[in-house]
């Protein structure tokens, strides 16, 4: 069973290998600016807004490509390249609380145990109080 997939908030760490602009779009975007399309290289995948509107595009109004044609440039004829300057991320990009500037992996891992520890304490309290009611349900 997997619990969860993670990979855009570890896009903007120290070390990972993107560039200085795609990791301050992904501290700034917003789950709304992902931009769903095939325009790019024929499959569907999640593009962020700024990177198509740097590449001189209109994101609101963008063709949709022909799946049997793989195109691995920007879909128009400006000097952008998909995977170069078309940047994509998980919808979780808005879920990046807190986060206003690019840290280290090590620093992103310490946020996620806290998390999960307050999330485990406040889990075992809900059922601390729950499992008194339920009982008394189960005399009536």
């Amino acid at each position: 069973m997997d619990l969860a997939y993670m990979g855009t908030r570890f896009i903007a760490t120290h070390e990972a290998n993107a560039v200085e602009d795609y990791k301050q779009l992904i501290l700034s975007s917003e789950a709304s600016d992902i931009i769903y399309t095939n325009l790019f290289t024929g499959v569907h995948g999640n593009c962020l807004r700024g990177s198509i509107v740097k590449a001189s595009l209109d994101p609101d109004d963008l063709p949709t490509s022909d799946k049997s044609a793989m195109r691995f440039g920007s879909g128009s004829s400006s000097a952008s390249k998909a995977w170069r300057d078309i940047w994509g991320a998980g919808q979780g990009v808005g879920n990046i609380d807190a986060v206003t500037s690019v840290t280290s992996v090590a620093e992103v891992v310490a946020g996620l145990r806290r998390e999960y520890a307050a999330v485990r304490e406040r889990l075992a309290e809900v059922a601390r109080y729950a499992e008194p009611a339920a009982r008394a349900e189960a005399m009536d």
